[in-house]
């Protein structure tokens, strides 16, 4: 009955929910000693090292032993337990000391049950907020890669924006450009009549080009007939040169006769 008793006692000490605890506890005794480390060598205040320390705590957690001194809750069962067989198995009228050692062992049973459900039930929670803060660090996670797309969608969007701002920005510059210049209704108006005044002068230019065309002609008949003045006035020039000449001769020869004629009246004389 002692295996028995103590087969279940093993199971519970390996058992999962328990060797959590002792880890929880060996951090727990990591983070002191770090602490005391800071604070100086305060080994000297102990009777225990640092080694002993983190057995003395895992063997407590295991043994659910509050006191260094105090007897392991699981043998203090395993004892009521034994008492309780012990006093079963003999012979004798022991109904009422059977019955005490019985409600003995149950009070036991369930003194020592009582920090196995709290045990469970820190287990449990310690599971639900794992698993809340793994689902946490999925959303996070997911969240992250959100903000990784819309920052990349936002960066396409910028520079979409810039491309716009530069457009405006040209356009405002084009619309300045443009309210410096008058009206267009002013602007219709001065081409009309830059255009009218085009034709006039395009008119002008016409008309100019044939009286050119006209003063040319005349000016070439002129010339023409002015040539043929100075022919013509040469050739009287020519004629009457001839004529003087000529008349000239006759003269000379009349003087001559008359010169001649005298001397030979003279001679006669």
């Amino acid at each position: 009955m002692c295996r028995n008793a103590d087969g279940p006692a093993r199971a519970f000490v390996r058992s999962p929910c328990l060797i959590q605890w002792a880890n929880q506890a060996h951090h727990c005794a990591d983070f002191r000693r770090k602490v005391a480390g800071r604070g100086g060598d305060m080994s000297a205040h102990y009777a225990f090292g640092p080694q002993e320390d983190d057995a003395i705590i895992k063997h407590r957690l295991l043994t659910r032993t509050t006191t260094t001194r105090g007897e392991p809750p699981l043998k203090k069962l395993q004892k009521k337990f034994m008492s309780f067989a012990t006093e079963v198995e003999k012979d004798a009228d022991n109904i009422s000391d059977c019955e005490r050692l019985y409600k003995a062992f149950l009070q036991e049973i369930n003194t020592f049950e009582l920090p196995l459900l709290k045990s469970k039930a820190v287990v449990d929670a310690n599971l639900r907020e794992k698993e809340s803060f793994n689902e946490l660090q999925d959303e996070i996670q997911r969240q992250i890669l959100q903000a990784q797309t819309d920052i990349e969608d936002l960066k396409k969007q910028l520079e979409q924006s810039k491309i716009e701002r530069q457009h405006k920005e040209e356009c405002e510059a084009i619309r300045k450009m443009i309210s410096l210049q008058p009206p267009r209704s002013e602007t219709e108006k001065l081409i009309a009549d830059l255009e009218k005044e085009i034709a006039n002068l395009e008119a002008e230019n016409t008309a100019c080009i044939r009286t050119l065309e006209l003063r040319k002609k005349q000016f070439a008949l002129l010339l023409h007939v002015v040539e043929e003045l100075q022919i013509s006035i040469d050739d009287e020039q020519r004629s009457i040169a001839d004529e003087l000449r000529a008349a000239t001769e006759e003269q000379k020869m009349s003087i001559e006769e008359v010169s001649g004629g005298a001397s030979d009246a003279m001679a006669v004389d």
